[in-house]
């Protein structure tokens, strides 16, 4: 059982939380061992939200799940995790991440416990309507930039967290499509009753309309300095004074490496394999060699 509950943590999707560390990076705190380890702290508080709602979602799906070809693996459909000890486990994780979270700050505290809630209502309810449960799972992936920011108290660029949510709902869409493409084509059962809603033109259209907006916005923030006056508009007042650091005229270089990637997950997309994108990412050579060489350029540029 302990396994069960491990594996269904996730444990190989918690690479996401390093969005959280975004703000560290890019406000060139990581020097400071007391806001990385605050940094650090928040990342692994995320992974166990992360962990929370794989938890629930699993066991509001495991009825779906048994006729997925992969998914029927996992520990709850396949029965290794009694669905008992999972939903337990599963409010006793949720109860222990908010508790550590408002340790870390009251922001911080209410950001991962709206993350927990927001994903409470998408696996319950929201999950089903087209276009909004992807929008949900961009708005994850904003949160957590948040989280990482609230977390040692910096500012973050109003480009940069554009673009995290445009890459998110890029990756989302691209999944749906992937399928629903899948189910189209009859190579398995519908596992998501929200692929009722969708059409395949419409999806193809969002996933390219998408993938160019998120280039263009990252171009963007690599053109563009941080504006200090939007941070006016937060409430949390230690934010108004620190914009954010990170900038170099050789920034806009990067952007090679958000075209191939952002192009390298189209192909996936259209790839023949039972296998989510997502998941067919994490073990992609091109691109997690691409990743590599966008933060080794990146950290060059950071001490430049």
């Amino acid at each position: 059982m302990a396994r069960g509950v491990f594996v269904t943590l996730r444990p190989h999707q918690w690479v996401k939380n390093f969005f959280v560390l975004a703000p560290l990076f890019f406000s060139k705190s990581f020097m400071s061992p007391e806001k990385a380890a605050l940094a650090v702290s928040a990342a692994f508080l995320f992974c166990l939200a992360a962990g929370t709602v794989y938890l629930f979602n699993d066991v509001f799906d495991i009825e779906k799940d048994k006729k997925h070809p992969v998914k029927c693996r996992r520990p709850i459909p396949s029965g290794e995790l009694p669905l008992p000890v999972a939903k337990a486990t599963a409010w006793l994780l949720g109860a222990g991440t908010i508790a550590g979270s408002f340790a870390l700050g009251p922001w911080t505290g209410a950001v991962i416990t709206g993350y927990l809630l927001m994903n409470l209502a998408y696996s319950t309810v929201l999950k089903n309507v087209a276009f909004l449960d992807v929008t949900i799972i961009a708005t994850g992936f904003v949160l957590r930039v948040l989280a990482g920011a609230f977390a040692i108290n910096v500012f973050i660029s109003e480009w940069l967290i554009a673009c995290t949510f445009f890459l998110a709902l890029y990756l989302g869409l691209g999944k749906r499509d992937h399928e629903l493409r899948l189910y189209l084509n009859g190579e398995v059962k519908k596992s998501r009753k929200v692929l009722e809603s969708y059409r395949a033109e419409h999806l193809d259209f969002a996933v390219l309309f998408v993938a160019g907006l998120t280039i263009a916005v990252y171009t963007v923030y690599t053109l563009t300095a941080a504006l200090p006056e939007i941070a006016t508009a937060l409430p949390y007042q230690p934010l108004r004074s620190q914009p954010t650091p990170f900038t170099s005229p050789w920034l806009p270089v990067t952007v090679l490496f958000a075209v191939f990637g952002i192009t390298r997950f189209y192909q996936l997309i259209n790839k023949d394999s039972p296998e989510s994108p997502t998941d067919l990412l994490l073990r992609d050579a091109p691109f997690l060699i691409n990743i590599f060489l966008w933060a080794a350029v990146m950290l060059v540029l950071a001490f430049a």
